[in-house]
């Protein structure tokens, strides 16, 4: 099955572009920056969408040869940021990677997402094996949520992590090996342009947390695969601009928020009204149950 697309398409040649969102990165910017050179043989363009950041690492980054800051003013989320980016950009550039700042490239790891984009012609979005700080592997490549594992992750993933939905879900006993998958996490994604434009991007209703899976699910829907590349590998350190107390208490209640959205949207109409209220009801019970954390969860 060819890719669906728009009736205007346009076409985009070979350069390639890294688009980041910046919120007070901190010094974790200029770590991203410096494995740049290393992750591939290309000199990229790199464009910052910066939503409001007070800490200066953006200007201070601009001034490096090849990085465009993009002052957006006001924070308006991570896909709507991202899409701004990538709108930014030519039509020369036709292979985007969004990527967050607080976000390291292994070795090579852009070139080998480059070289598993050629080998897949349907492939739309590609993404790496991501790490953590401490080197465990991140489970980035899932599948889409049906109503069971949907509901039953966003409601018990982070009060009881081994639930069957959750583990089925994020796919951890998956083989790492370059597979399709369901969606791909947003924080590293190899973007084939024409095909990004061809779902109009992130929904920008997602102010964060699962426009990635949204993105995934779109595509696919599309036509296009989500394939996951596990030879290239980045270390993301997460949280960055999320650490402050007042911040993860506001960034938990988006992330619920943005889950009921992304359930909601699946279940519409008067007969599946019953449905969403108990969507709301389990995922306000499982925000209750996480106040008292200091860290913010994960789709």
């Amino acid at each position: 099955m060819e890719p669906t697309q728009r009736a205007a398409v346009r076409t985009y040649g070979d350069g390639l572009a890294i688009v980041t969102v910046t919120y007070s990165p901190g010094e974790t910017l200029d770590a991203f920056l410096d494995s740049i050179p290393a992750a591939t043989t290309r000199t990229p363009r790199v464009v910052l969408a910066d939503n409001g950041s007070v800490d200066g690492a953006p200007e201070r980054a601009a001034g490096r040869e090849g990085v465009e800051l993009l002052r957006i003013g006001e924070n308006v989320g991570y896909g709507t940021a991202a899409n701004r980016g990538v709108a930014q950009l030519g039509p020369e550039y036709g292979w985007v990677v969004i990527a967050n700042p607080d976000l390291v490239f292994g070795e090579k790891s852009i070139d080998i997402l480059l070289e598993a984009a050629q080998r897949s012609p349907r492939a739309g979005s590609l993404g790496p094996l991501i790490r953590d700080p401490g080197g465990h592997v991140y489970p980035s490549a899932r599948r889409v949520p049906d109503l069971a594992t949907g509901a039953g992750h966003a409601v018990l993933g982070r009060i009881w992590p081994g639930n069957p939905w959750s583990v089925t879900y994020r796919q951890e006993s998956t083989a790492i090996e370059e597979r399709p998958a369901g969606w791909l996490s947003g924080s590293c994604l190899l973007v084939r342009r024409s095909a990004f434009d061809s779902v109009d991007g992130f929904d920008p209703r997602y102010f964060m947390y699962f426009e990635d899976v949204d993105l995934g699910e779109r595509l696919g829907r599309a036509g296009w695969l989500n394939v996951y590349v596990p030879t290239a590998e980045v270390v993301h350190t997460g949280g960055v601009s999320t650490s402050k107390a007042d911040v993860s208490a506001r960034m938990l209640a988006e992330h619920h928020r943005s889950a009921y959205r992304y359930l909601a949207d699946r279940h519409p109409g008067a007969a599946k009204a019953p449905l969403r209220a108990a969507f709301r009801a389990g995922l306000t019970v499982r925000s209750r149950l996480s106040t008292s954390r200091t860290h913010v969860p994960v789709s």
